[in-house]
């Protein structure tokens, strides 16, 4: 069985110690909020573009406003912005807890946190002005890749500082925490730079297939993962289910996910023994993830009724609902024949959507619920109704938008096969989007609602008891506590 994460086994008084003196709470509580504020321009693009679709945009014509640039703000802003700002604030948090050591420099903390906002916010500059790349999840501008490249790797050093200083077997969730500090910066320096100065034609589009699901499987979902095997454990007061399951998502993660890339060049010019690798791999993740689901599923029986009582948990379990069904989406999406159908399909955006929002997303805006109190200082949350209200239309919006666009790609993949008349493909797929656009608008309300109560608890925290650190129960038999 594997342990409660960070402090299963430490004193009740050492628990003060570790809130306020090994974790900067100033720190996380920015990097959450810049995570919330780039969250908000980045979803706000996303509506923007879908109006496209509609022929509703609003500022056709104006070049800097051009639907695809802000498509490209809306995607990078999710990846760069929302994503990386919330797993940096979540280890600001874990890592100290973990091990029981501070991060490596308080003002190469702080150092980061400004330099990370400043390439965010030149990368949409960037973008807005037309320097994009020709990669997908790429389009960085060439001028800022080295330096967010030099950032990642400040990052490893800040993060890995207490890891490296702790003695003996280490958590499973810093083994995910290790593998994406080292994996991150070499898949940002293959995608953003092989591509561009080194190679081209079929070899650049292997790289870049690579790059764009490499930038999902060994950035965010070993981050996603370790985070999950720190706070559920943590909040349900209970062990992991099992040790071995938890060995076997970390090593198939580390084995089968950097060859699946590929899959996205399927019938094409790429040499088909990587494709066909590609496919079996993509497959073979499933199974893993499997294993992973099961370990947390068997994690909250005799639990079950934190579903309904505790929301960041809700939020969790949502999520990994979720992420199993991409995950087999994918791997029969990936197949050669049903490749075929769903190809530059919607079925795609759809796939895309549930995986960064449904899955990742959901599992960051639960550890914000759970940690923001605690880091403003507050005791509860300003209003509960508006957080009930914010998970509800979130995860329906999401669920609608991705059947939504599950069924529109197979309608557009058959018409295509059909050779029916392209016009013809556009005035079937005009329902799909419009409802995708009201699915969206879902999601903006519950999004914009999360960030009003946010600033409420923050301006009425005062008013608010204080937020008591509760220690996590100490197992009653002493129980494996490493990866």
């Amino acid at each position: 069985m594997a342990t409660i994460a960070s402090a299963g086994s430490v004193p009740r008084h050492a628990e003060t110690a570790i809130a306020g003196e090994l974790v900067d709470t100033r720190l996380v509580l920015y990097h959450l909020v810049a995570a919330l504020v780039f969250l908000g321009v980045s979803i706000l693009a996303g509506f923007l573009f879908s109006l496209q679709f509609l022929q509703w945009y609003p500022f056709e014509g104006i070049e800097l406003l051009s639907p695809g640039r802000w498509r490209m703000i809306h995607t990078n802003g999710v990846a760069y912005g929302f994503l990386a700002n919330a797993f940096l604030g979540s280890l600001c948090w874990a890592v100290p807890r973990l091990t029981l050591r501070p991060l490596l420099s308080k003002p190469l903390s702080w150092f980061i946190f400004y330099a990370w906002q400043a390439v965010v916010i030149a990368t949409a500059l960037g973008l807005t002005f037309g320097q994009a790349q020709a990669l997908e999840w790429g389009e960085t501008p060439v001028w800022i890749d080295p330096v967010a490249l030099v950032g990642l790797i400040l990052v490893a050093f800040n993060f890995m500082g207490p890891i490296v200083k702790t003695e003996g077997p280490q958590y499973v969730a810093i083994w995910y925490f290790i593998s994406a500090f080292i994996w991150t910066i070499l898949v940002y320096a293959m995608g953003n730079f092989i591509p561009q100065y080194f190679v081209g034609g079929a070899a650049a589009g292997a790289i870049g297939g690579l790059f764009i699901h490499d930038l999902v499987g060994l950035f965010v979902t070993p981050l996603g993962w370790g985070l999950m095997y720190y706070f559920v454990p943590i909040i349900l007061k209970k062990p992991v289910w099992s040790h071995g399951l938890s060995l076997v998502g970390f090593w198939g993660l580390a084995f089968f996910y950097p060859l699946t890339g590929i899959h996205h060049f399927l019938y094409s010019p790429i040499p088909m023994f990587l494709q066909h690798g590609a496919v079996v791999t993509t497959i073979a993740i499933e199974l893993v993830v499997t294993t992973v689901i099961i370990n947390f599923f068997m994690t909250i029986v005799g639990r079950g009724d934190a579903l309904r009582t505790n929301l960041p948990i809700r939020w969790f379990y949502t999520g990994m609902i979720f992420y199993f069904t991409t995950c087999l989406q994918c791997s029969f999406q990936t197949t050669l024949t049903f490749q075929k159908i769903i190809h530059f399909s919607d079925w795609v955006v759809g796939h895309a959507h549930l995986v960064m929002l449904g899955v990742f997303g959901f599992w960051l805006l639960g550890i914000m619920v759970h940690l923001m109190p605690r880091v403003m200082g507050a005791g509860r949350w300003y209003s509960a109704a508006a957080n009930s209200w914010h998970y509800w239309l979130t995860a329906f919006g999401t669920l609608i938008m991705f059947l939504d666009l599950l069924v529109a790609g197979l309608v557009q993949g058959y018409m295509w096969r059909d050779l029916s008349p392209w016009e013809d493909t556009l005035v079937a797929s005009m329902p799909f989007w419009l409802l995708r656009t009201v699915s969206g608008a879902m999601i903006v309300v519950g999004q914009f609602m999360f960030f009003w109560n946010v600033w409420m608890t923050w301006t009425r925290r005062a008013s608010l008891p204080p937020q008591s650190v509760e220690p996590a129960p100490t197992p009653s038999a002493p129980a494996p506590a490493v990866a």
